[in-house]
C-alpha cells in the first residue's frame, strides 16, 4: 500500500474558487484503494461551506515555528466520499471571507501553510511516500522538506510531485521578507533556486525542489518550456523536462451526469431515436431561455460561457465583436463568472443593450453553471491560454458543443469539426484574433441552422467521450510507482 498526501489550498466540496478545487477533491476517488491510501490536507478557512463544517472532528495540536514566530496549528478531519481530508486551523491565517487576499499576506499564509503540513504528519500518524503539491501555494513544501528536515530520518524517504496549474500565478514577493517570514537558508535564495528578478518565487521553489512535476495537460507541458508560455520560466522547464509530464485533468461523472443532474429541469442521457439528438435537451433550453427573459426560440444557438472573467479566458476578443455577433446573427448568449470589473461592466452592458439576447450572472452559482451546460446549444472557450479547462469537458457531457481557442488543454480535448467526413467534437481557431473567432462562431451557427444531422451526431460525439478521472487516476498511479521504485 501506497500512501500518498495530496496538498492543496482548495478542494471541493469544502471550498472551491476553481479547477484546482476539483482536482484536489475528484482526483482521490479514482485511485485503486487497494493500493494507494490516498488522503487531502487544505488549509480550514472560516470561509469553507458552512453545511460541512459540523462533519469536520478535532484530531491534534502542536505549534509551528515560521522562523522567528511560534504558530498554533490545530488539525481537524473528515472523511467525505471514502476519503479522508485534513484541515490546517489557524483563525490568524484562514480566518478571511476568501481563501486568497494580497500577496503580501498570502506569502506567509502558505509558508506557514506548508511547514504546518509537514509538522503535522507524525501527529496524525500518516507517513506518506508521496506528497504531491499543487501550484504557488504549496511551491514551498519541497523546498522546506528538503533544507529544513532533510536530515530527519522521519521525512528522508517521502517524495514529492508538484503540479503546475497555472504558470501565471507564480507567489512572487521581496526576497528579505521571504527569507524572514520562512527561515530559509539565505543561501538558497540565488538564481538557480528561489530568486526571480530579485523577488522569491514560490512556484519557481517547488519546480526545483520537487522529485517529478506535471502539469495538466500534454499540450501545456510542451507549452511552459517556450518563451511564449512560460512566463519567464520556460528555461528552467526547458532544464527539468526529463521530470516534466502533462497528465490531463478529467471531471467527475457522478456530478457532471445529464442523466441525473438534480439541477436541470429535464434529465436525458440516450440520444432519441428519431433525430438522434438527446432527448430532454430542447426541453431544458426553453425553460432556461424563459427563466432569463430570452426568447424561447429553439432555432437560436444559445451560446453558453462559465468562466473566470479575465484577460487569460479571451473576453478582450469577445468585447471586440459582441455587437456584431448580436447584430447580425440570431445567436442568444448566457454568461456566469466573476472577476476583472472590466469585463464585469462589459457585460452588464450588452445585457441592458440586448436585454432578450443576452443574460449575465455576475458571481457563481453551481446551479446555474449545471444549466447552462445542460441548455445550451454550444460553449464558448476563446482563452489566450488554458492549461487544461474543464468547461469544455462539461459541456460536452451534455452535449454541448465546445467553440475553443487551440492551445492547451483545449486543444487536446476538442476535435475540430470536420464537414465532408464528419467527424470532430467541436469548433476550433488558432490565432488569438477576434475576427478568426467571430468567424468560427458564425460557422458553428450554419452547422448548427442548416446541418442539423451533424450537428445532433456531434452531440452524440461529445456525450460519449470519455473525460473521466479513470484515465487521469491510472497515469498519475504510474507516476507515484516509478517515483517510490527509484
Amino acid at each position: 500500500m501506497k500512501n500518498i498526501l495530496i496538498v492543496s489550498s482548495e478542494a471541493i466540496p469544502y471550498i472551491k474558487t476553481g479547477g484546482l478545487a476539483d482536482v484536489a477533491g475528484s482526483l482521490p476517488k479514482y485511485f485503486d484503494k487497494e493500493k494507494y491510501d490516498v488522503r487531502v490536507i487544505i488549509p480550514k478557512y472560516k470561509c469553507m461551506d458552512e453545511k460541512l463544517v459540523p462533519q469536520l472532528k478535532f484530531a491534534c495540536h502542536f505549534y509551528v515555528n515560521l522562523n522567528w514566530r511560534k504558530q498554533y496549528a490545530g488539525i481537524f478531519k473528515a472523511v467525505n466520499d471514502g476519503i479522508t481530508y485534513y484541515f490546517v486551523d489557524n483563525e490568524f491565517y484562514f480566518a478571511g471571507d476568501k481563501p486568497y487576499n494580497n500577496i503580501y499576506e498570502d506569502v506567509e499564509k502558505f509558508a506557514y501553510f506548508s511547514k504546518a503540513v509537514l509538522e503535522s504528519l507524525p501527529y496524525i500518524d500518516f507517513e506518506p511516500d508521496i506528497i504531491h503539491c499543487n501550484d504557488w501555494e504549496t511551491g514551498l513544501l519541497p523546498v522546506f522538506l528538503k533544507t529544513t528536515y532533510g536530515s530527519d530520518t522521519f521525512y528522508s524517504n517521502i517524495k514529492t510531485v508538484f503540479s503546475i496549474h497555472n504558470m501565471r500565478f507564480q507567489g512572487r514577493w521581496k526576497m528579505r521578507e521571504v527569507a524572514d517570514i520562512t527561515g530559509l537558508p539565505e543561501h538558497i535564495f540565488n538564481s538557480n533556486e528561489l530568486e526571480f528578478y530579485g523577488e522569491a518565487n514560490y512556484l519557481k521553489g517547488g519546480i526545483v525542489y520537487a522529485d517529478e512535476i506535471t502539469t495538466v495537460s500534454p499540450s501545456y507541458a510542451e507549452e511552459i518550456t517556450t518563451p511564449e508560455g512560460g512566463e519567464g520560466l520556460d528555461g528552467l522547464m526547458l532544464e527539468r523536462r526529463k521530470h516534466l509530464s502533462g497528465i490531463l485533468n478529467g471531471i467527475d461523472y457522478s456530478v457532471y451526469n445529464p442523466a441525473k443532474d438534480k439541477y436541470i429541469s429535464c434529465n436525458f442521457m440516450s440520444p432519441d431515436k428519431d433525430t438522434n439528438k438527446p432527448y430532454g435537451k430542447e426541453v431544458d433550453k426553453r425553460e432556461f431561455q424563459e427563466k432569463n427573459g430570452q426568447k424561447a426560440d429553439k432555432n437560436a444557438m444559445l451560446i453558453g460561457i462559465v468562466s473566470r472573467l479575465t484577460d487569460q479566458k479571451g473576453f478582450d476578443l469577445i468585447a471586440y465583436v459582441m455587437d456584431e455577433i448580436l447584430e447580425t446573427t440570431d445567436i442568444q448568449f448566457c454568461i456566469l463568472g466573476t472577476g476583472e470589473n472590466q469585463y464585469e461592466g462589459m457585460f452588464h452592458y450588452f445585457q441592458s443593450k440586448y436585454p432578450d439576447r443576452l443574460s449575465v450572472y455576475i458571481g457563481y452559482s453551481e446551479e446555474r453553471a449545471h444549466q447552462i451546460y445542460a441548455s445550451c446549444d454550444a460553449f464558448l472557450m476563446p482563452s489566450l491560454f488554458e492549461p487544461c479547462g474543464l468547461g469544455q469537458m462539461m459541456a460536452m457531457r451534455y452535449g454541448t458543443i465546445p467553440i475553443v481557442r487551440e492551445t492547451g488543454g483545449l486543444k487536446d480535448t476538442v476535435e475540430a469539426y470536420n464537414e465532408y467526413e464528419n467527424t470532430g467534437t467541436g469548433f476550433s481557431f488558432t490565432d488569438y484574433n477576434a475576427h478568426d473567432m467571430l468567424h468560427v462562431i458564425k460557422y458553428a451557427e450554419s452547422v448548427f441552422k442548416n446541418n442539423k444531422k451533424a450537428w445532433n451526431e456531434m452531440m452524440v460525439r461529445d456525450m460519449n467521450k470519455d473525460f473521466s478521472w479513470d484515465a487521469s487516476a491510472r497515469r498519475y498511479e504510474a507516476l507515484y510507482d516509478r517515483l517510490t521504485e527509484k
